[in-house]
């Protein structure tokens, strides 16, 4: 089973950055958009930024926008990231990628273990 994994979480005050990565086990996901979202305690997950099978196209929920920058490299196994700029300490939750459908867009079909983010005020 293809597994998509994710690194780069850590703690980081707020204003710093950190780089999240997510690498798929196999070559499985060059034709797939992919995604990441997240979520904190208490809280439903939510959309955080996703880009196209190419890489030509990126969308970002609002509040991110202009701090943080998703890219991708196929030229492998597939390879996600998601560059966080000026941390906020509600940016605080846990990251996960995830692989969109195929066949259904919007739908994500597989999902990582996620990486925990925290900000300090």
């Amino acid at each position: 089973q293809v597994q998509l994994v994710e690194s780069g979480g850590g703690l980081v005050q707020a204003g710093g950055s950190l780089r999240l990565s997510c690498v798929a086990s196999e070559r499985a996901f060059s034709r797939s958009g992919m995604g990441w979202f997240r979520q904190a305690p208490g809280k439903e997950r939510e959309f955080v930024a996703a880009i196209s099978w190419s890489g030509n196209n990126t969308y970002y929920r609002d509040s991110v926008k202009g701090r943080f920058t998703i890219t991708r490299d196929n030229a492998k196994n597939t390879a996600v990231y998601l560059q966080m700029n000026s941390l906020k300490p509600e940016d605080t939750a846990v990251y996960t990628c995830a692989a969109e459908s195929l066949e259904i867009a919007g739908r994500w079909d597989v999902w990582g273990q996620g990486t925990q983010v925290t900000v300090s005020s």
